[in-house]
Order: structure tokens, then C-alpha cells, then sequence
């Protein structure tokens, strides 16, 4: 039988007009990073013990409210004495979704088997795992380094700087991976001003849910100040989306060429 951890169900949230409550009381970090790490890599293995049911819904709450997910961590620190999650159930749902995401996309591009597999192993390995493991790494040194309200405050996790990145990575994999395909065949293989206008607009919500999760996850902890920094992208990529619809210059055929160039 499946054994479910003790993290909250959406019922369980205290009412707040806040988007995220404000945090006290937190217990203090006993484990070294050594120590969550062997243990988080140990779970990995031991499906029985993770929590799938809350991992899918925390990914639907991605989607339509994001706050909500950071709420739980918020939560685990108060319960475990740490930010980052100590079940990998979310990080197994999400590579299965990818590899399943990734095989439907090779499809949709006409690849042969041989293409598909070495199609997917660059999404798994190189575009979600190595990148995500290069950009939480940089956030965790950026917010470490000049982020934190002062020297004597604890520093990010790393571990949490990683959960914030597939965190925000779900809907951008989602949009661009698996429901763009749906359109793929029918609207955006061909040419023209509506193609672009639909491709673009899924780049640009795709990385609108990336910056917004992630300033999300950052403004949570309570020893980060500052956080809005990580919003300042948004205006430039609004002018950027508008850019491309002029020139138009359809970010998805860019994207496919990219993935055929790399597999062939």
C-alpha cells in the first residue's frame, strides 16, 4: 500500500488576504546539506513512500495559483526545519511527464525512432536536468550573495533554489511541450502572421509563469530582500514578444529547427 506523507491537503491552508503568509517561528536547521541531499537521493528509489497524489496537485496549482505551493514550503520548514521538499515524488512526475511530453513532440516533428530516442535523452539530460541544475545554481549564488537581508541570516538552500526552478519549470514544459503539439499539425507548421501571433504567445506565457513562479518562490523565504529583481525582466520580454510579431519571427520554427539541426 502507498504511504502518504503529512503534507497538507489544499483544505488545509489558513485563510490570508496576503499572497503568501508571512513567516515566524521557523524551526532551525539540524541536518547538514550533505545529509537532506543522501536522503532525498535515497527516496528516489522508493516509490512506495511518495507522496504522488500531492505532488500532481501541487503541478495543478502551478497552473491556476501558485501561492499555494509555496504555502506547503513554508510549512516544511516549520515541521521539518527546511525549505526544500524531502519527498522526489515531484521530480519523478515531472521527468515522466517530460519524457512523455518529449515523445509526442518528436512525433509531431516527423523523427524516426533512432532521432526519438536520442531526442529525448538531450530534453532529459541536457535541457531540463544540466540547465536546471546551472540556473539553480546561479540563483542560489545571486540570492546568497546579494539577496539576503544580511551576512548573519541563513543562507538559501540549494536544494529549495533547485525546487524553485522545476517548480517554474512545469508550466513552460507544459505549454511549449505538450499543448502547442495539439496545434502544431494544424496552425503552427505553417507560415503567417496567425502562426506567429499563436507560437510567440506561448513563449511569452511560458516565460511570464517561469519569472513569476520563480520571484514567487524567492519572495517566500524570509531572509531574501529585494526579491521584485527578479520581475525586472518582464518588460524587457514584452518588447521582445512584440518585436518578434513584427519581424515575424516565429520562435517555435526556431525551436524545431534547433531540435532537428541537434538529432540529425
Amino acid at each position: 500500500m502507498m504511504k502518504y506523507s503529512t503534507s497538507p491537503t489544499p483544505t488545509n491552508y489558513p485563510r490570508s488576504t496576503s499572497p503568501l503568509p508571512a513567516p515566524a517561528n521557523y524551526q532551525p536547521t539540524t541536518a547538514s546539506a550533505a545529509v537532506k541531499r543522501y536522503k532525498y537521493l535515497r527516496r528516489l528509489f522508493q516509490f512506495n513512500q511518495m507522496d504522488f497524489e500531492f505532488a500532481a496537485w501541487q503541478m495543478v496549482y502551478l497552473f491556476v495559483s501558485p501561492q499555494k505551493v509555496f504555502r506547503n514550503f513554508n510549512y516544511r520548514k516549520h515541521t521539518k526545519s527546511q525549505f526544500a521538499r524531502d519527498d522526489p515524488a515531484f521530480l519523478v512526475l515531472l521527468s515522466v511527464w517530460l519524457f512523455l511530453s518529449s515523445v509526442c513532440f518528436a512525433l509531431a516533428m516527423g523523427l524516426t525512432l533512432g532521432q526519438t530516442a536520442l531526442f529525448v535523452l538531450y530534453v532529459v539530460f541536457v535541457d531540463f536536468i544540466g540547465s536546471g541544475l546551472i540556473m539553480s545554481t546561479v540563483l542560489w549564488y545571486v540570492s546568497n550573495k546579494y539577496l539576503r537581508v544580511d551576512i548573519e541570516s541563513p543562507d538559501v538552500e540549494w536544494g529549495y533554489a533547485f525546487d524553485v526552478h522545476i517548480n517554474a519549470m512545469f508550466p513552460p514544459l507544459s505549454l511549449l511541450h505538450c499543448f502547442q503539439i495539439l496545434l502544431f499539425n494544424k496552425l503552427l507548421v505553417h507560415g503567417g502572421f496567425l502562426s506567429c501571433l499563436v507560437s510567440n504567445t506561448f513563449w511569452l506565457a511560458s516565460f511570464i509563469y517561469y519569472i513569476y513562479i520563480t520571484f514567487l518562490g524567492y519572495s517566500n523565504l524570509p531572509m531574501m530582500k529585494n526579491a521584485r529583481v527578479f520581475l525586472f525582466p518582464l518588460p524587457i520580454l514584452c518588447l521582445f514578444y512584440l518585436g518578434t510579431l513584427m519581424a515575424s519571427w516565429n520562435l517555435s520554427h526556431m525551436l524545431m529547427d534547433f531540435y532537428h539541426y541537434r538529432v540529425l
